[in-house]
């Protein structure tokens, strides 16, 4: 930011974005008189636009009409913001009462996006926790029949990963709770980036008559992990372009295609910083092209200092940031709070 935006050019700033926002129609300075106490004349006002044109922080987009933001302005506007709107008890416990309701951590998920989606009225995507960022809870080993085994991952996030194994050899009850005792001796508390090297000389601490059969099954629970490494995300509200205006139009579709990549959405959201650390993304500053038209507001989430993932909305650059902000916010600590149990 220059020098020349002084307190005063900041607050007519403030007044145009937020009369662009709530008309999405050019605002002029007789408007802004008449709808914000700023405090001087017309005349000043206009002065004051003058120079925030010139510097970029607004423009002119046709003849005889008033000013839009710029990316530039916008910009300005996220970064002085003095408060995020606050949520009312109500919405607050709204948001409580609807994740709360969660019996796993695919419904966190679904409930959390489709959550965002309604109450910020844009297009909403959460991440799963990441796999790497995980640790395992538990290891559970169920017999299926003389030939099968049920290999049940559970972590400490609340993920919950089966595979059905076919064994070599029937397991008798002592050597697989033998097996699942020593797999959660080894595993429980670890990250699963280390399982494997955690794994690395299990089956030599059986008999050898049993070895063969361990593992198969150490082996389906290490190609069930590299099977799910890829990181997933879950997307909701993208009915919700309908509502963005005109000047939106044509950047719908290469949005909408955007979205269905899976790198992009993961990019979207942006690295995560710490938990709850509001990210805001206008325009430009967004590395997909496809969202230079859009702003994209996201937050980590996690537990006991550890991220596990991120949260957030995209959205048209005349939204409402004060209010987006605090609902991601509010979002992304309910999460937390949640998987933290």
């Amino acid at each position: 930011m220059t020098d020349v935006l002084d307190d005063r050019k900041v607050d007519v700033l403030r007044a145009i974005v937020e009369d662009y926002v709530a008309t999405r129609e050019p605002v002029g300075s007789k408007a802004l008189v008449e709808r914000h106490a700023l405090g001087v004349s017309s005349a000043t006002v206009r002065n004051d636009m003058a120079v925030l044109e010139e510097e970029g922080y607004i423009v002119q987009p046709h003849t005889s009409a008033g000013r839009v933001p710029t990316d530039k302005g916008y910009r300005v506007f996220v970064d002085r913001l003095s408060t995020v709107k606050p949520l009312s008890p109500a919405e607050r416990r709204a948001i409580s009462t609807f994740l709360e309701g969660a019996v796993d951590l695919d419904e966190v998920v679904t409930r959390s996006v489709r959550l965002l989606a309604q109450l910020t009225r844009q297009i909403a995507v959460v991440q799963y926790p990441s796999l790497t960022r995980s640790t395992v809870r538990h290891i559970e080993l169920v017999a299926m029949g003389p030939a099968r085994v049920l290999v049940v991952l559970i972590t400490e996030n609340g993920r919950v990963d089966q595979t059905v194994v076919e064994v070599p050899a029937e397991l008798d009850t002592v050597t697989l709770g033998d097996l699942r005792s020593r797999l959660n001796v080894a595993l429980a508390g670890q990250r699963l980036a280390d399982v494997g090297q955690r794994l690395a000389d299990l089956t030599e601490r059986f008999a050898p008559q049993d070895r063969a059969t361990v593992a198969v099954v150490v082996a389906a629970l290490l190609e069930n992990l590299a099977a799910q490494h890829d990181e997933r995300v879950a997307i909701a509200g993208t009915a919700n372009v309908i509502s963005y205006g005109r000047e939106f139009e044509t950047g719908v579709r290469p949005l909408l295609e955007a979205l269905e990549e899976h790198v992009v959405l993961l990019h979207l959201l942006g690295e995560a910083t710490a938990p709850m650390a509001v990210q805001v993304r206008i325009g430009a500053e967004n590395e997909h092209r496809a969202l230079a038209s859009s702003a994209v507001v996201s937050s980590s989430y996690g537990t006991g200092g550890e991220l596990l993932g991120s949260l957030g909305v995209v959205g048209p650059l005349p939204m409402d940031y004060p209010g987006t902000i605090a609902t991601v916010r509010a979002v992304a600590r309910y999460v937390s709070q949640i998987l933290a149990g």
